[in-house]
């Protein structure tokens, strides 16, 4: 028989984990690749699902790609801290209308001001290393979900956001109108879709900025306010800023975006 005491001195493996952990995933964004492992090895110990990645950037592509029940991340990494991405998956989290998940910090060197940074940051907690397999399960015990993972619960609210066949005839008068509407639009949102994703590998901000105005255009007619309210702020940065310091926000947009065309191809 298991014991619940995830402190036990005489056997901290000794934990049962709650049955709902079955079915929740957990992302870890780490650089360090023994790290990714422990902690990965850990996660397969309590029957958790996981994705492992290697710093920031991937985790934020990841996240806005699937649904995660907690997310640990190291706070020093390259391309794209811990910080930043928690950061932005705040933002994604408030742009898209999802539930907030548990963010989790993880360093083995804390500065003076990191506590701070990862309040302000978004974090809900932090761990340092080296980590153990309690601190973790005390950890997950008091951040991870209390019932199991319902799709339904953490998917945007589409109904409420999303038009549906009715919503447009509705809004556009006819059957017909609509049809050819959506025809004429989705077609011209696929290749922009297209041209800003060549805008956006090339570092090319003026095309960049360009596509994004038009894809505006397109989304205002596609009712979907909160994409164009995303592409609206990205066109400003980018033209402020640059491609390059928008490069993982513009791939998490263009991939939202696709999942919305095909939505509407399918109505």
């Amino acid at each position: 028989m298991c014991s619940s005491d995830v402190a036990s001195q005489q056997d901290p493996f000794r934990f049962c984990p709650p049955d709902h952990w079955r079915h929740s995933l957990i992302l870890v964004a780490d650089d360090h690749s023994v790290y990714r492992l422990l902690i990965g090895e850990f996660l397969n110990k309590l029957g958790l699902g996981r994705e492992l990645v290697g710093d920031g950037r991937e985790g934020l592509l990841a996240f806005s790609r699937r649904r995660f029940d907690l997310v640990i991340s190291d706070c020093h990494m390259p391309l794209m801290d811990g910080f930043v991405m928690a950061r932005e998956i705040r933002l994604l989290e408030h742009q898209r209308g999802l539930r907030r998940v548990p963010l989790i910090a993880l360093t083995a060197n804390p500065r003076h001001d990191d506590a701070q940074r990862c309040r302000d940051a978004g974090f809900d907690a932090w761990l340092l290393k080296p980590l153990t397999f309690a601190r973790l399960c005390e950890v997950l015990l008091h951040w991870l979900p209390g019932t199991p993972g319902d799709p339904a619960s953490q998917a945007p609210q589409r109904s409420t956001r999303w038009p549906n066949r009715a919503d447009m005839v509705q809004t556009f008068g006819s059957e017909s109108v609509v049809e050819q509407m959506l025809d004429s639009l989705l077609r011209e949102a696929l290749m922009d879709t297209a041209a800003l994703a060549h805008a956006r590998l090339t570092l090319n901000a003026e095309l960049t900025a360009e596509r994004l105005h038009r894809l505006l255009g397109s989304l205002a007619f596609l009712g979907c306010d909160a994409l164009g309210a995303r592409g609206g702020w990205l066109v400003e940065h980018v033209r402020a800023h640059g491609v390059a310091k928008n490069s993982v926000q513009l791939e998490v947009f263009e991939n939202d975006l696709k999942i919305y065309l095909a939505y509407l191809n399918k109505l």
